[in-house]
């Protein structure tokens, strides 16, 4: 995977708005689930190649920091030869001076040398260091639309469970609800109220039965006066 590559992906990834994704979903709980699933899986494999990209970026450092050390110490080597040279001329001995002039200038190739080396490696440097800046923002990103993505998930749940448990009250009530006609409590309070009906109903037969037992009582009294009044006239 190119760092190129590596990045785009990783951009992409942070930029997913999940509320889209959500609007989306025929099952919202199990699409977070599956992303939540992608997600950690991605941002596993991001870190491993960000850790590669910044493992190449720094021994390209260490490469850069090697020629810049070896151009200086090139530099001294063929300063420290021209002076040889110098001191060598002055005393007359001019083919030991050439000797050492030849070597300050083989220094000073390979300081020259040196030198491009470092320069050649800065652009790509900088261009590997701003990619590593840029993947890590990345990484930070993703690793916090995870979180995004884990608090979501865990709203959801919490969610679904209350409208769940919402909807089994509702149904208890709708059950037992006493305004209903065709509620068991209803049917319960109807038959109550006629076998109270049936029981006034009894009672206030046997109140009459009782009436006209006491009504005949009293027409027995009456004919039992009227037989005694007729049996004194007749004596």
């Amino acid at each position: 995977m190119s760092k190129q590559t590596i990045l785009g992906r990783v951009t992409q990834l942070a930029k997913a708005n999940i509320n889209a994704l959500l609007d989306q979903a025929e099952d919202p709980q199990k699409m977070l689930d599956q992303l939540i699933r992608d997600y950690s899986h991605n941002i596993a494999e991001a870190e491993e190649a960000v850790a590669a990209t910044i493992g190449n970026l720094r021994l390209m450092e260490q490469d850069h920091q090697e020629d810049v050390e070896a151009a200086k110490e090139w530099g001294g080597k063929a300063l420290a030869a021209s002076r040889k040279g110098d001191e060598l001329r002055s005393g007359g001995q001019t083919s030991e001076a050439d000797r050492f002039d030849n070597l300050a200038k083989v220094a000073l190739g390979r300081q020259l040398q040196s030198e491009k080396e470092a320069r050649t490696a800065d652009p790509t440097i900088a261009a590997q260091t701003e990619v590593v800046s840029k993947l890590r923002t990345g990484l930070d990103q993703m690793k916090a639309k995870l979180g995004e993505l884990q608090a979501k998930r865990d709203e959801l749940v919490a969610r679904a469970r209350s409208a769940q448990a919402q909807n089994t009250m509702m149904d208890a009530v709708k059950n037992i609800d006493v305004l209903d006609p065709t509620s068991e409590l209803s049917r319960f309070e109807d038959k109550v109220r006629r076998e109270e009906a049936r029981a006034m109903g009894k009672q206030e037969l046997a109140a009459s039965s009782l009436d006209a037992q006491f009504e005949q009582l009293d027409a027995l009294g009456d004919s039992a006066e009227i037989e005694a009044r007729l049996a004194a006239l007749k004596g």
